[in-house]
């Protein structure tokens, strides 16, 4: 494990210096996100996470090699109460993530909880990549949903009593989005999750991955969200914005471990300019 992880650390060192247009995103993501933050400070926080991707991909290479019982020894699971309480009360659970510390590991929550999960996934750009990520998140009997086709299985996976894990710390266009703070700036953010869960009266519980050493993780979940008695636009904003807050927060407690190459601001509000 620890040979994988330095490999993981050498492989974003490549890609920092490779892709230079991502790296000068990472570091502008940095200075919008954390202004009063040295330069140095913000570039080793920006480095660190090109190494932690790397390591993302590395981990996942070895957790497909290695049985499950073992790769799970390793995840310590903090909060597993508030998703019972949830699961006892209402039967279902839309679990709220974003791509922190290692958060291909949440697929393996069957295996740690015993609840069913089902992940809403956009494909990834590369086939190659894309083939590793459906083999990981499927290792311990994860559904996989597309994300472009969603609305009708994650019903439907609702209906059955399964968890619904989705990441919402992404640029959303702005047909399927709000517009809500994330970091002292407006974001592009879906409203999906709001939507389900108001529409649906299911519960947000919100859960993260962080990496502790090489090989040893931790998952924490968070209580449910309140949820607003309505469904207007109002209360769909209102969720929308509750769900970025408690993402902001976590990635605050480990910058290093969050995507920053990517453009999450990108989809500006009508008439302002980027």
């Amino acid at each position: 494990m620890r040979a994988s992880a330095w490999l993981g650390r050498r492989l974003g060192d490549l890609g920092w210096a490779l892709l230079p247009r991502r790296r000068r995103l990472a570091l502008a993501n940095l200075r919008q996100a954390f202004p009063d933050l040295a330069v140095g400070a913000r570039r080793r926080i920006a480095r660190q996470s090109f190494q932690h991707l790397g390591t993302v991909f590395t981990e996942g290479c070895f957790v497909l090699r290695r049985p499950l019982a073992q790769v799970t020894a390793q995840i310590a699971l903090e909060g597993e109460e508030h998703v019972r309480t949830v699961i006892e009360r209402h039967g279902r659970a839309l679990v709220l993530t974003a791509h922190l510390g290692n958060w291909e590991l949440l697929t393996l929550a069957p295996a740690l909880t015993g609840y069913p999960l089902t992940v809403v996934a956009r494909p990834l750009d590369s086939p190659a990549l894309d083939v590793w990520a459906t083999r990981l998140r499927r290792t311990a009997g994860v559904e996989v949903v597309d994300k472009r086709e969603a609305l009708r299985p994650v019903l439907e996976a609702l209906r059955r009593g399964r968890l619904v894990g989705v990441l919402l710390d992404q640029n959303a266009s702005r047909r399927e989005a709000v517009f809500v703070p994330f970091f002292g700036r407006l974001a592009s953010t879906s409203r999906a999750v709001a939507v389900l869960a108001l529409r649906t009266r299911t519960p947000v519980v919100p859960a993260f991955t962080r990496r502790l050493a090489p090989g040893r993780h931790r998952i924490t979940i968070q209580p449910a969200l309140p949820l607003p008695e309505t469904a207007d636009p109002a209360a769909i904003e209102t969720v929308t914005a509750r769900c970025t807050q408690v993402i902001e927060a976590a990635v605050r407690e480990t910058p290093e471990q969050w995507l920053w190459a990517h453009d999450r601001w990108r989809t500006r509000p009508p008439g302002e300019a980027r």
